[in-house]
């Protein structure tokens, strides 16, 4: 819960990075006292009900589906090639982003509100508030709303990070001395962090536009007016706080995964 506290944090920066005016801040850091300044200490922690939502739909489905099909895809002799483990992650991804894109909406919402003038805000008290609102007011359609980009993040998210993370544990095992420890998960899961970083960033800001949108328009309409007004810069748009929010949180995702199933072994007498 504390990860998930801090995570909010600067999930909530880089949202406000992608979503900003011309005239707003420009870096993580204004961004942040931005924040602070106009919003109060609470309001770095905008969106934490619908982030911990997102984290019990999006998240334990794409690990759960993703653990099982590596399971079932492996024998006691060998393990899933690297493309197998990548097409693996990104049918996990997919559904993931499926199952967490109504709490995604509300997360995307809850964070940017602020920003926004006062007769633009929706002022959702808490995620189930959130939930009722959208329904009633914009119908269950809303729930679902950027789900293509978000969907698409989602596989890019997945693969880039399950799958590296299993790609390059299984090339320090193989070609350094090092042995299946916390400095290999911990070496492993780093790595992973850059790359899902790097990866899913220009979706990233795609899907939290869509999503920030007070009107209804298509990904290509919002590519060719972020285009005209930003040029190529807006790909990497929110990557600081996007890899310092996410490496940390994929480092210890990873950290205790491997614990817990060394746990879950030894309980069975699997080893």
């Amino acid at each position: 819960m504390a990860g998930l506290q801090s995570i909010t944090r600067f999930d909530l920066v880089k949202v406000r990075l992608q979503t900003r005016a011309p005239d707003g801040p420009k870096t993580m850091v204004r961004t942040f006292f931005h924040v602070l300044k106009n919003n109060g200490f609470l309001g770095l922690y905008s969106g934490l009900s619908a982030s911990i939502l997102r984290q019990l739909t999006y998240s334990t489905t794409r690990f759960g589906v993703y653990e099982e099909l590596k399971e079932m895809f492996s024998t006691a002799r060998s393990q899933p090639s690297l493309p197998s483990l990548i097409a693996i992650a990104s049918a996990s991804g997919f559904l993931g982003g499926i199952a967490g894109n109504p709490a995604d909406v509300l997360n995307v919402r809850m964070q940017h509100d602020a920003s926004l003038p006062l007769n633009k805000r929706r002022n959702y008290k808490n995620a189930v508030d959130g939930l009722i609102r959208m329904t009633r007011d914009e119908g269950w359609k809303s729930l679902f709303k950027g789900v293509g980009p978000n969907s698409m993040r989602a596989v890019l998210m997945t693969a880039s990070q399950l799958a590296s993370y299993d790609g390059f544990k299984q090339a320090l095992l193989a070609h350094t001395p090092l042995e299946d420890n916390l400095t290999t998960h911990f070496t492993a899961s780093f790595m992973a962090g850059f790359v899902a970083t790097t990866a899913c960033s220009p979706v990233d800001v795609i899907k939290t536009r869509v999503m920030s949108a007070h009107d209804e328009q298509g990904v290509i309409h919002l590519l060719k007016a972020t285009y005209k007004k930003e040029g190529m810069t807006w790909i990497f748009r929110g990557w600081v706080p996007s890899f310092i929010r996410l490496g940390p949180h994929t480092i210890a995702t990873f950290v205790f995964l491997e614990q817990h199933k060394k746990i879950y072994r030894r309980l069975k007498g699997l080893e």
